[in-house]
């Protein structure tokens, strides 16, 4: 997937905007007002998504290009070299990133999605 495939799939999520709250090359995925994904459009091909931290570290051991997460929290959040990915993996990780964001939103955010 290159930048603009990520960007077709994330806003194609329920509830989700994009915005630049931290520069002008930092793009940032919110489900409501939590962050899921961000991507910088000046550096190479990398993604910043949430996941689990058991699965976090499974997905580090097992990927050379998935590390812990830049500028993030080591033990939630994951960076991703999006150009070495699979496709599918990569759909894969967004989802889950997705879905643990949009699962810790009060009842009352999660109301506004469905």
């Amino acid at each position: 997937m290159n930048i603009e495939e990520i960007r077709q799939y994330c806003l194609s999520k329920k509830g989700v905007n994009e915005s630049f709250p931290f520069d002008e090359t930092t793009l940032v995925f919110k489900v409501i007002s939590k962050i899921f994904a961000l991507t910088s459009l000046d550096r190479d091909f990398g993604i910043n998504l949430k996941c689990d931290p058991e699965k976090a570290i499974q997905l580090r051991e097992r990927h050379s290009y998935v590390v812990p997460g830049y500028h993030m929290n080591k033990k939630h959040w994951n960076s991703v070299r999006y150009d070495l990915a699979g496709n599918d993996e990569l759909m894969e990780w967004i989802d889950h990133s997705y879905d643990l964001v949009k699962n810790s939103l009060t009842k009352k955010e999660q109301a506004l999605i469905k």
